[in-house]
This record gives structure tokens, sequence and C-alpha cells, in this order.
């Protein structure tokens, strides 16, 4: 059974499985999750993105990295990569949750490093939620744009150490959540899911987008049409 603290996003993400938009009025406010970009930013990277009209299949995505697999994204949260924060001496999911929890308590002998405690604001849900390493899985960290859909749409053809980074790129492409939301998510894109909580929506589209641009991956015609009604919601 999920912890007190994740089990009404559990709840919640069960309604929202069949429909992008189906949970749009269920979040705790209006207010727009801290760091949403305004319409005009929105629009201004809608601008600059490429359209296609719907998302390949190439094959040969394979995550894991076990004797015989792929690995096509390097090992999970690797340190070694030269993205902001590699080779820093902690690993990625580390780095994600002390810059993204408040009131970070870490484990004592690992030079500020594996995070032991703390609350997060969560952008998608509007929730906060309380992280205790003990019960780790109650929060996660989400690939904004998924490494699936990058694969698809064009990572499949870049070279391994620019997939490590992207994997593991914590200024745009990677978000501090609730576990229940993560994992509802999974590989869907804008058209296909939207956060819990309308409050997020902006926030969402905006990472998604900077990651697109940043990475110059193109979004497909249903992502692009989610995220221009989004951008006319955006204050």
């Amino acid at each position: 059974m999920p912890p007190p603290s994740i089990r009404p996003l559990v709840a919640l993400t069960a309604a929202c499985l069949t429909a992008a938009t189906g949970c749009a009025a269920l979040g705790p406010g209006t207010a727009p999750a801290p760091g949403s970009p305004t319409r005009a930013e929105v629009e201004q990277l809608l601008g600059q993105v490429r359209v296609v009209e719907k998302r390949p299949h190439p094959g040969g995505y394979e995550r894991g990295c076990k004797d015989g697999q792929a690995c096509v994204f390097g090992e999970s949260w690797t340190d070694a990569s030269d993205a902001p924060g590699g080779r820093d001496g902690c690993d990625t999911r580390n780095n994600v949750l002390a810059a993204q929890l408040e009131g970070v308590r870490f484990r004592p002998g690992t030079r500020n490093c594996v995070v032991e405690a703390g609350g997060l604001a969560d952008p998608y849900t509007g929730a906060h939620i309380a992280f205790d390493r003990a019960d780790a899985r109650a929060v996660q960290i989400d690939h904004v744009f998924p490494l699936a859909a990058a694969w698809d749409l064009g990572a499949a053809a870049w070279p391994q150490p620019r997939r490590v980074r992207f994997a593991n790129d914590v200024t745009v492409n990677l978000v501090a959540t609730s576990g229940a939301v993560n994992q509802a998510k999974s590989d869907g894109t804008p058209g296909e899911w939207l956060p819990p909580a309308a409050s997020g929506h902006c926030f969402y589209a905006g990472k998604y987008l900077t990651v697109a641009v940043d990475y110059d991956l193109p979004v497909t015609a249903a992502d692009s049409a989610a995220l221009r009604d989004i951008a006319g919601r955006c204050r």
C-alpha cells in the first residue's frame, strides 16, 4: 500500500489515465506552479520547435544496461556525463533532489551528496510531498521529454555521449514529482499526458519545449496542438 503522503495522489492518478486533460480541474489551485513561463514565452518556444506529423518508431530502444542490453542512454543517473552537475561526485538523482527539495537533510559522511529527507512542492500536482529515503519511491525523477520519445524523434541517431547528457541534464529535462504521477506518465508526451493539476500545465509546457529546442528534437502535431492550447491559458 502506498504511504499516507501519496495515497491521495494514487487515486488522482488512476482517474487521469484515460485522457490527457481529464484532470485539469483537479489541482489544488489555479495559481501557476513556480517557474511557469508566460503565454508569450511558451508561444515563442512553439515558434522555434519543429513539428512532425507523427512519432516514428525506428526500433532499437533499450534502456537496460545489464549484460547484453543496449544501454542506449547510459547507466541510470550516472555521474559520468558532461551534463550540468556531471562528474561532481554525486549521482544525478541526488543532484535533482538536492536542487528541488526544501529543507534538505543529507546523509552524514557523503559530502552533501546523498539526500536523506526533505519536502517537495510538486509542480505537477501542486501538493507537498514529504521525502524520506526510507521510502524513496514516494518521490521520483521525471524525464520531462521521455527518453523513449526522444529516441523515436531523433536521439537514435545521436552519439552515445549526447544521449547520456540528455538523460542526466538537471537544468532542463529532470523534474522531481510524485512517484505515482511519474509512473502514470510513463513515456507519454503532451498529446497523451498532462500534469494532474492545471497549475502545472504551463510549467510542464515550458520545460518540454525548452528541451525540444535545446536538443533540436521535434514535437508531433498532436503534442504541438496540446501545447498551443496550454499556451492560451498561461498568464
